[in-house]
């Protein structure tokens, strides 16, 4: 079948659905096949600033992931050093393991390349060492590092590339200790005392013997590298230290390392494997693979791999580029801006803290606190509370002060968090490892941990029943907590009255309990109230427990069929204790549900607003105070809106729309509204009717509100800018000149450190002054016994890339030092083989030997400069396989989509059938059985509670 085949048959099954074209079904922003697909980027601070450019970090809107961009100003580059930085981005495409910084795209803007790589939020290994403070590393996390770092040792040397350059300050980790080797310095902490110490990085310490004495060297010469990251871990000093390169050298030569293993703290096995790496003959060292086998790592390897495999999956990675060409890049300045409001302050308070990496990325408010989750998965927790009143726990410092600024939780540093949720005096909060934990009051046993810490939790504790029960989403109650894991299950505990956990009962649980879920519903999210429950599901029908006072739960039913019934035509419903389908809503499909102390607010797939329950202040927007029934379905401001964002209080509602307007309407009183009494809309107004405050259009990417507080993050745009690549692939000619926009960053420069990495990842960076122990080193032409010699300088420019030879018989690892000079070339030899003929050797496997010995029988009259027939075929040949792998890409791409769809419609039709039987059920029945037909007998559920409430005077 041809690609237009594929393409027509795609279509045919997405129009019998009612669906567009193979376009339509992906965001507008993204097209097929040589047409451009769109990124959009916000630049959050600058990491560093090395010797051609500055390193950023940026939050991709698609998937609202944090990269790295690497900026190289091509202007200040020799052709070399152009040849080399498009070598190392080829290297980089094909290097794909879980613990090497990934390589994600790359753009030119003019004569500017960035490089999109992977960001790691816990600094790197040189930092980790340096804050231990003498404090040495157990035996356990010496071997989760060792194993992580020879790991990816292992895979590059497979890959036939040295990397030249491991050392402590390239080996980089996220919160949760896994950790990613960098081929350059990029993410640098700059809040480390240590980090400017040694921001001018050269100095030789990883170089082996065989480098410092000028002789050849190979894989192995990693593998010393690697002994001496490990000798620093064990020993938290250098491995060799000295006051000037030179005699660094001679210490390196003569194998005097700066003091011996603790033994009576690590294992024999391990300080034997550290001795064997250091060992100055390089045919004794371990291969990575080797160090992988040693007995005290094998037995463990499954569960470590295991591990590396489950932070990974944690992590919030971007998604790679679905099309074959080069998106484009659009980045956007923004100030992003926390406010917070009510409980006596009529005004937006806006918070100073939140700006650059700390800036918010998720809130919440409780009855008296405040949470903030920054971009760099850090929390910060502070009070509101008049007269200064004692807290319980709720902001986890450890104390009971209310603190009134903004205060990181430094008990979970180290953990990256997710999400955070706040009831009235704890909170809870979720990390990329999907565990969970919590501090405040346990008063109705909303810790979860059986009272075994005391009533009052003043720092988070980890909940270890969901340590095997991966935690999604968390949500809060007043009193009691609801969790939904990964697996789909839900589990409820705290204050039981009216139902809330969905339990059957009323009563009180101090540990999580699973709730039953209605057979054949997948929830998707939960949203605890006050004193009730919702739980989403998939198909955006919306389930509830909990009291339905003033049908805020949305479970009241219209009577129908009965004459001469007086009083209202609804069945009042008080509370339920099981999960109730919420048939108000039934009609729509649910994308979010907002609930507050009475009443609450959804919003649909089509962006609509509903509301519904108590409309005493106005809260519904309906332009009255009248009681309803029934669900409302916004207008008047909403009209033809999209809601993306909605939040309810006591007696208020806040919603933004699309267009980036910020709506408040209902009780005004002590500030809920954020806006001054003098304004008109102080404690005796309460506007019924949606009015929008802030002066000017702001996006709102979070919104929450609790009791008669609100916290919320604004965006405005500054500006914008499009680069628009004219590279196809990673061959790009970098003196090209790419379109752009004429709109220019206003990036805010923040702290930076001048990181002076030459390249993309030498040895030694060729510099006019090198930083050593603290003293600028002395430079190559100068004398004396503290200059670096020549011959070592040259070595470290031309070093060398070490191809792993394609022929069948590979030599192992440890004949590697007897590689002939015909398969050993020299690093620049080598650079400018590869990039004239990566994609010939990449898709028809002719192997970098091959192409030596045609450079050797004299077949170089192309890089001569003098163009002949082969040339122009090789450049014909060259686009024609490049055009046949998009279309086979893009062929493949169409039979997995077209096997989705056959699958989703398979699916739609069988719930179709089951649709058609039920209603006929339900048909057959309706004039015998006035219980609503539900499939799943709750009909019995109502007339329960019936009883119930009937005692209950309703």
């Amino acid at each position: 079948m041809s690609l237009e085949d594929y393409e027509r048959h795609f279509d045919s099954l997405n129009s019998d659905l009612g669906g567009g074209s193979v376009v339509s079904e992906r965001s507008a922003s993204s097209t097929f096949y040589g047409e451009e697909e769109k990124l959009h980027y916000i630049p959050i601070r600058i990491l560093g600033r090395g010797a051609f450019g500055e390193a950023t970090l940026y939050r991709r809107t698609e998937d609202n992931s944090l990269v790295v961009w690497k900026e190289v100003e091509l202007n200040s580059l020799s052709e070399k050093d152009r040849r080399d930085v498009m070598n190392e981005i080829s290297i980089l495409s094909i290097l794909e393991h879980n613990n090497i910084i990934a390589y994600f795209n790359h753009f030119m803007d003019k004569n500017t390349l960035f490089i999109e790589l992977e960001y790691c939020n816990g600094g790197n290994l040189y930092d980790k060492i340096n804050q231990r403070k003498g404090k040495l590393f157990s035996e356990d996390v010496v071997i989760w590092y060792l194993y992580q770092i020879a790991s990816a040792v292992a895979h590059i040397h497979k890959a036939g590339i040295l990397h030249r350059d491991i050392k402590t300050l390239n080996i980089f980790l996220t919160k949760t200790d896994l950790i990613k080797l960098g081929d350059y310095g990029l993410a640098k902490k700059l809040d480390s005392e240590f980090s400017m110490a040694e921001t001018c990085v050269g100095t030789p310490y990883y170089m082996s013997p065989e480098l410092c004495q000028g002789a050849k060297y190979n894989f192995k010469s990693d593998i010393w590298a690697m002994g001496c990251v490990l000798f620093e871990v064990l020993t938290l000093t250098r491995t060799f230290d000295a006051t000037n390169p030179l005699n660094l050298c001679v210490k390196i030569v003569q194998g005097n390392w700066t003091m011996e293993v603790n033994s009576d703290v690590y294992s024999p096995e391990l300080i034997k494997l550290v001795y064997e790496c250091l060992d100055k003959d390089p045919a004794k060292r371990p291969t990575g693979d080797q160090i992988l086998d040693q007995p005290f790592i094998s037995c463990r390897r499954q569960e470590l791999e295991e591990r590396v495999a489950l932070l990974n999956s944690a992590m919030k990675r971007p998604k790679l580029s679905t099309v074959t060409d080069t998106p484009v890049a659009v980045v956007t300045t923004r100030s992003r801006e926390v406010y917070f409001w009510g409980g006596g302050k009529f005004t937006p308070q806006k918070m100073d803290a939140f700006k650059g990496g700390s800036s918010a990325q998720h809130v919440c408010a409780g009855e008296s606190h405040f949470a903030v989750v920054s971009v760099e998965k850090e929390l910060y927790t502070w009070a509101n509370v008049q007269g200064g009143a004692k807290m319980v726990g709720q902001l986890g410092h450890g104390d009971q002060a209310s603190y009134r600024q903004p205060k990181k939780v430094e008990k979970l540093q180290g953990k990256a968090i997710r999400q955070v949720a706040c009831g009235a005096d704890f909170t809870a909060c979720v990390t990329d490892e999907d565990q969970m934990y919590m501090f405040g009051s346990d008063y109705y046993g909303c810790i979860g941990v059986e009272g075994e810490h005391g009533m009052e939790i003043l720092e988070p504790v980890l909940l270890e029943f969901f340590e095997e029960r991966p935690v999604r989403q968390v949500s809060c109650g007043d009193n009691h907590v609801v969790v939904l894991t990964q697996s789909g299950d839900i589990y409820s505990w705290g204050c039981g009255e009216y139902g809330r956990l969905g339990l059957e009962c009323e009563d009180d649980f101090n540990s999580p309990m699973q709730v039953e879920i209605p057979k054949g519903a997948t929830i998707s999210s939960v949203s605890c109230g006050s004193d009730g429950t919702f739980f989403l599901t998939e198909a955006g029908k919306v389930l509830a427990c909990g009291n339905n006072e003033f049908n805020k739960l949305g479970l009241n039913q219209g009577i129908t069929g009965l004459k001469n019934h007086p009083g209202e035509a609804f069945q009042g419903i008080p509370y339920i204790t099981t999960l109730t389908l919420a048939k108000q809503l039934s009609r729509f499909k649910i994308q979010a549900i907002a609930p507050g102390k009475t009443h609450t607010a959804a919003v649909d797939g089509r962006g609509r607003l509903i509301t519904f329950g108590c409309n005493k202040y106005g809260q519904l927007g309906v332009k009255d105070f009248k009681k309803h029934q029934g669900v409302q379905v916004l207008v008047g401001p909403f009209g033809g809106k999209i809601v993306t964002k909605v939040s309810c209080g006591d007696g208020f509602t806040i919603a933004a729309t699309e267009d980036n307007q910020i709506f408040a309407w209902g009780n005004a009183g002590n500030g809920r509204l954020g806006m001054p009494a003098d304004k008109g809309f102080g404690s005796e107004v309460c506007p019924a009717m949606p009015r929008p405050i802030f002066g000017s259009l702001h996006h709102v990417p979070d919104l929450s509100c609790r009791g008669w507080h609100t916290i919320i993050i604004m965006e405005k745009v500054l500006n914008s800018k499009t680069i628009r690549s004219n590279s196809s692939g990673l061959s790009v000619g970098l003196d090209q000149e790419a379109s752009t926009s004429t709109v220019d960053l206003d990036i805010e420069p923040g702290s930076e450190t001048e990181c002076r990495d030459r390249g993309l990842g030498g040895t030694m960076e060729d510099h006019t002054e090198e930083c050593f122990m603290g003293t600028p080193m002395m430079s190559a032409n100068q004398t004396g016994d503290s200059s670096c010699p020549l011959w070592l300088r040259k070595e470290l420019e031309d070093a060398e890339f070490i191809p792993m030879p394609d022929n069948s018989d590979l030599p192992s690892p440890d004949q590697l030092p007897s590689f002939s000079d015909s398969v050993t070339l020299p690093y620049e030899e080598l650079k400018e083989l590869k990039a004239a003929a990566a994609a010939v050797s990449f898709n028809t496997g002719l192997s970098t030997k091959r192409m030596d010995w045609d450079k050797v029988n004299g077949d170089d009259s192309c890089k001569k400069g003098q163009p002949g027939s082969c040339c122009e075929a090789s450049s014909e040949v060259l686009q024609l396989r490049e055009t046949v792998a998009r279309q086979e890409m893009r062929i493949e791409m169409l039979e997995k989509q077209i096997d989705e769809q056959k699958k989703e419609n398979e699916r739609l039709l069988s719930a179709m059938n089951r649709l058609t039987l039920q209603d006929a059920g339900c048909d057959s029945n309706s004039h015998s059985d006035r219980t609503p037909c539900d499939g799943r007998g709750r009909g019995g559920g109502f007339s329960n509670h019936g009883g119930r409430s009937a005692g209950a005077g309703v």
